[in-house]
């Protein structure tokens, strides 16, 4: 939700300026917008590893309005550089967890949240299916030794087969879930980034 900020002008008060004029008329984040989005800012950085900019720029996404932004408006909301917005799209780009669009006649892309791949929802096999024959190739070096060297190996192989087999099960099953959630009028029919 934005706000618009309003200042009351006196007819005599010519003490106002340009900033404030400004505000009368640009739609600004809130604080528990920026809140959030720092929240989120921290958390990608702590469980992941990412630099905050990146948790930032999703954690505002998942709550501006309206929902596709330039990387000019996400500079402006977030008060960092267009470079630091770029290089954080760039990075949610890469994890599949946003799309850009651009109008007829715009020179800019919008960015939006985009859950439809199966990587904005965690349930992208590929990565343990890398992970599963990378294992392969440490168990094919260690051939021969005992098993306490090959265990810890043994046991990444199997976890990451185990997780290429169950993903689908538990995507298919996300998917029924939220049909009920739609059903039931707790999630919309037609979510705004599908």
């Amino acid at each position: 939700m934005m706000v618009v900020l309003r200042v009351e002008v006196e007819p005599d008060n010519t003490d106002l300026c340009y900033l404030s004029y400004l505000c009368i008329f640009r739609c600004m984040p809130t604080d528990g917008e920026i809140t959030f989005a720092d929240h989120a800012g921290r958390l990608y950085a702590r469980r992941y590893g990412m630099a905050p900019m990146v948790g930032r720029v999703l954690g505002y996404l998942m709550i501006c309005d309206p929902r596709e932004q330039s990387i000019g408006e996400l500079a402006e909301a977030l008060l960092a550089s267009r470079s630091a917005i770029a290089g954080a799209v760039t990075v949610l780009d890469t994890l599949g967890l946003i799309s850009r669009s651009r109008s007829a006649g715009e020179r800019m892309d919008r960015i939006r949240i985009d859950l439809t791949g199966p990587q904005a929802m965690g349930f992208d096999v590929s990565e343990y299916q890398e992970q599963g024959a990378l294992a392969r190739e440490g168990l094919v070096l260690l051939a021969g030794e005992p098993l306490e060297r090959r265990a810890l190996v043994l046991e990444w192989a199997a976890f990451a087969d185990f997780l290429v087999e169950r993903l689908p099960l538990l995507q298919q099953d996300w998917k029924a879930y939220r049909e009920a959630l739609r059903a039931a009028g707790d999630l919309p029919d037609d979510p705004p980034n599908h």
